[in-house]
């Protein structure tokens, strides 16, 4: 079918994510793609400077989890998790304790990030039940924090300024601090006074705190100070209360550790992880805690079980692509390709420090952030960074890349001067 005729299906037949029905933005028809290249249908290409939001670490097309994805196929694509068991499943938990340094050894699999955090709320829950806590039916989350588009994840979300705030009335009511205010390379200034305060008036109802460690994702990209972290985990020992973090957009890699937590000193008592897990090759997620963390909610109300079980709950081919991912993550020096990643757009993005409509620039690890005053014009900009060969996708006032760690130094280099012209045509004329 004629590439134009396609372009026409899609506005005509689907829904694409935060976007309108009424006057729906633009969207480019992939062809294929290989490392970190989007081909187009009219044979140009476009370096992904996204990863597809945080995920394909590797590249597109990569030979080895390829090879992995196919030898699997042809034993069996799926498989039902409950009462069964088979390899791929057993091998990633054997991986993901090893790079989580045995700090986990529970695993639960599902089916996105958004559903891991559903999954670690309803272990807290269900931990207190099972040591006969019943009034602990809250979870404190942050300003400025985003875990998903699912019902108890959007609760979770800011309730002021999120794209969820619409749907305040009709979620779980949860408890809110204000945001780490320390930045990551600043000095710490002891910002988790609010918090203590929070947790004390509410320590009886607060099953869990959940925060983003190191970097607040899509709900603002701010990096901040680890010992935010390490005062946190001491204040949840104190209080009793479980914490959960949402590594879903940090782990594997993405902030120049193999975890964002391994920036402080602590571990949490629940982690969650998505996104990058299969290298971007499918939706999966995992959700990992502690065999006394577990047991505890197995006992609960006499139930013996811990109630939640997605049909693709454990999905072979997910579990094989994870396993190849992880695999090619153990060959890689994470430091020194992320270091490099870091330096070179550091290098370029200072320059935006002096645009008079930038507020701030932010980078670590494989993470760059431009802030400006304003929000941009999401359509315009976007079109911009296509005709410079490049994809971004930015939103409110923040344009920001991650790339895939395997991209040239050329493309990178490429990536980042594209987003300073775009941004420079796109303000300047205003």
């Amino acid at each position: 079918m004629e590439f134009n005729t396609q372009l026409k299906n899609d506005k005509k037949l689907l829904q694409h994510p935060y976007d309108s029905s009424i006057k729906p933005m633009d969207t480019f028809l992939i062809k294929e793609a290989e490392r970190e290249f989007l081909y187009l249908y009219d044979n140009t290409s476009l370096i992904d400077g996204m990863s597809s939001w945080w995920s394909v670490i590797h590249g597109y097309n990569n030979t080895f989890i390829n090879n992995a994805l196919k030898k699997q196929i042809d034993k069996m694509s799926h498989v039902m998790f409950g009462g069964l068991t088979h390899e791929p499943a057993i091998n990633l938990g054997v991986n993901l304790n090893n790079i989580l340094s045995g700090h986990f050894d529970r695993f639960f699999y599902c089916d996105s990030g958004s559903v891991a955090v559903e999954v670690a709320a309803k272990m807290a829950f269900q931990y207190y039940m099972g040591k006969g806590i019943n009034n602990k039916n809250k979870i404190l989350s942050f300003e400025s924090a985003y875990h998903g588009d699912t019902f108890m994840a959007m609760s979770l979300c800011d309730p002021v300024n999120s794209m969820h705030k619409d749907f305040g009335d009709i979620l779980h009511t949860n408890i809110f601090s204000p945001k780490p205010k320390s930045g990551f390379f600043e000095g710490y200034r002891d910002d988790h006074f609010d918090t203590a305060c929070l947790l004390e008036k509410y320590a009886k109802n607060i099953a869990a705190v959940i925060i983003e460690p190191i970097v607040q994702g899509a709900g603002g990209m701010w990096f901040y100070h680890p010992e935010f972290l390490n005062k946190l985990k001491n204040m949840c020992a104190y209080y009793d209360i479980l914490l959960i973090f949402d590594e879903i957009a940090t782990g594997f890699g993405r902030t120049g550790k193999m975890f964002a937590f391994e920036y402080s000193d602590i571990t949490p008592d629940i982690i969650c992880l998505g996104k990058a897990i299969t290298g971007g090759y499918m939706s999966f997620a995992a959700v990992g805690t502690t065999r006394n963390i577990m047991d505890i909610i197995c006992n609960s109300n006499g139930v013996g079980a811990f109630m939640h079980g997605p049909t693709f709950m454990a999905n072979p081919l997910a579990c094989e692509c994870a396993n190849a991912s992880i695999n090619l993550l153990k060959k890689t020096d994470l430091t020194k390709t992320l270091l490099g990643i870091q330096k070179i757009i550091s290098d370029y993005f200072a320059e935006a420090a002096e645009f008079p409509f930038v507020k701030d620039v932010r980078v670590l690890g494989g993470i760059g952030v431009i802030e400006t005053f304003n929000n941009v014009n999401v359509k315009s900009l976007t079109k911009k960074f296509v005709q410079k060969g490049v994809w971004i996708r930015p939103f409110k006032n923040l344009i920001y890349i991650m790339p895939p760690y395997i991209i040239s130094e050329e493309s990178l280099k490429k990536l980042c001067k594209a987003v300073l012209e775009g941004l420079w045509e796109e303000f300047s004329k205003k």
